[in-house]
Order: structure tokens, then C-alpha cells, then sequence
């Protein structure tokens, strides 16, 4: 993998840092993906953990485990970073052709969204037009954070764009879908938050009771459908 964008710098005295770019692009996702799929598919030694972000990989290590069987010519982050630049040039960023398709539907507006007449009125649209436009992306799963198993989304349409709520709410349901500037994410748990709240899924988006918790994975594909309410509760009852 050759790209003069791609930095690679100490984070602490435990973790480094491979950035790929500094803007969020499909491109810089696959080489995000195709580095954190080589760490775990070949651990080196002292390798604890790596954290993707939309466009880097933070990779912890254990010093002492990596200086173990070195000669102690270098230091711990050197040995790292040599590993780094090493797997940087025998990976392949084909690896998002293989992504999965999901389709999660949605109960659009009244109860379940209470801010799509916001995001419609901000855009001089209608309600229907704002679920038209949301409905018909596709949308490309970047990482998954700020809680267990909530996704960033890219792709959705400049059309819906909103600002966030000026002010955020203390809770927000599990479910419910939003928008925030040129995002769209779904909350996988009931937090605090300030998106504009469109919709509402009856999927579980975090599961910690099975194997792999997030329903969502970095690189997934996402297509939202719309859904009566008397569909919402039925898929409820499927559910539980």
C-alpha cells in the first residue's frame, strides 16, 4: 500500500498512530479496514489492541513484550513502527468488495421522530421528500463508536443536512435515528444527545448477550426502510 498521505507517529508510550488521510473518503476507509484486518489476522509480538477511527488506526503494544527477543537496538516504538511500515506495504485494499448488505427499517416521523419536520423545514422540504432522500441511501458503515455498537455512517445525502440540536436531550430511546450535520447514525443504547431525531428501528444494534455484540461492523453497507408503525411493532414482537 503506497500513499504519501499516510503518517505514522507515536500516540503515547504504548500506542501509535496510522493516519491515512485527513478527510472522510471511501479510499482512505479501505486502507483503515485492509491495516486493522492485517493486525488481527497477524498479531506481532506485544501487540494488545488497535482502535480504527474514520481515517486512522491507533495500534496499542506492551513495551516490554515487544523489546522481548530484540536486541535492544531500538526502542519499543521503533520496533513497532518498522512492523508498521513492514505491513503497510503487503497489504491490498480490496478488502471492502466483500462487505455486507443490511437492511434495517424504520418508522419515520410522529413519536418515533420528533425532529423530522425540523430536518424537513431546514431544507425546504416535505416530510415525505427528507424520508424519501434518507430511505434511498447507500450507506457505508466507517467505525463504530461513541457507544457499543453505534455506527457512523457515510454517504447520506447533503439534501438533509441539519445542525444538531442546540440543545441535546438527556435521553435518548435506543433505536432512534438521527442526523447531525452531514451524518446519519443510529443509537445502539438510550444516552444523551443532541441529533435530529427522524425515525426509530426496532432492531437491537448492540447485543451484549451474543458472540458479536455490534449488529453493525465497519464496512457494512446500510439501506434504510421505511416502515408503518403497525410493521414497527411487529417487528417488536418478532424480536422479543
Amino acid at each position: 500500500m503506497r500513499n504519501e498521505q499516510i503518517f505514522i507517529q507515536p500516540l503515547s508510550d504504548t500506542s501509535i498512530i496510522i493516519t491515512f488521510g485527513n478527510e472522510i473518503d471511501e479510499k482512505i476507509h479501505l486502507q483503515v479496514q485492509s491495516l486493522s484486518k492485517y493486525l488481527e489476522q497477524n498479531p506481532f509480538k506485544g501487540f494488545v489492541e488497535y482502535v480504527s477511527a474514520f481515517t486512522s488506526v491507533t495500534v496499542f503494544y506492551d513495551p516490554l513484550e515487544v523489546l522481548e527477543g530484540s536486541n535492544n537496538e531500538y526502542s519499543p516504538y521503533q520496533i513497532v513502527h518498522q512492523t508498521i511500515t513492514s505491513a503497510l506495504g503487503k497489504l491490498q485494499t480490496e478488502v471492502g468488495h466483500s462487505s455486507r448488505k443490511i437492511d434495517i427499517p424504520v418508522c419515520y416521523g410522529g413519536e418515533f421522530g420528533e425532529d423530522l419536520e425540523v430536518v424537513a423545514d431546514h431544507n425546504n422540504l416535505t416530510t415525505d421528500q427528507v424520508i424519501e432522500i434518507h430511505s434511498s441511501g447507500d450507506y457505508l458503515v466507517y467505525m463504530i463508536g461513541f457507544a457499543p455498537g453505534f455506527p457512523y455512517l457515510g454517504g447520506m445525502s447533503k439534501s438533509i443536512a441539519t445542525p444538531r440540536r442546540s440543545n441535546p436531550r438527556t435521553s435518548i430511546p435506543k433505536g432512534s435515528v438521527g442526523i447531525a450535520g452531514e451524518q446519519t447514525g443510529v443509537y445502539s443504547l438510550d444516552t444523551p444527545g443532541g441529533w435530529q431525531i427522524i425515525g426509530k428501528t426496532p432492531l437491537d444494534l448492540f447485543r451484549p448477550e451474543d458472540d458479536t455484540p455490534s449488529l453493525l461492523q465497519p464496512g457494512d453497507r446500510v439501506q434504510f426502510k421505511p416502515i408503518t408503525e403497525a410493521e414497527y411493532h411487529k417487528y417488536k414482537e418478532k424480536i422479543t
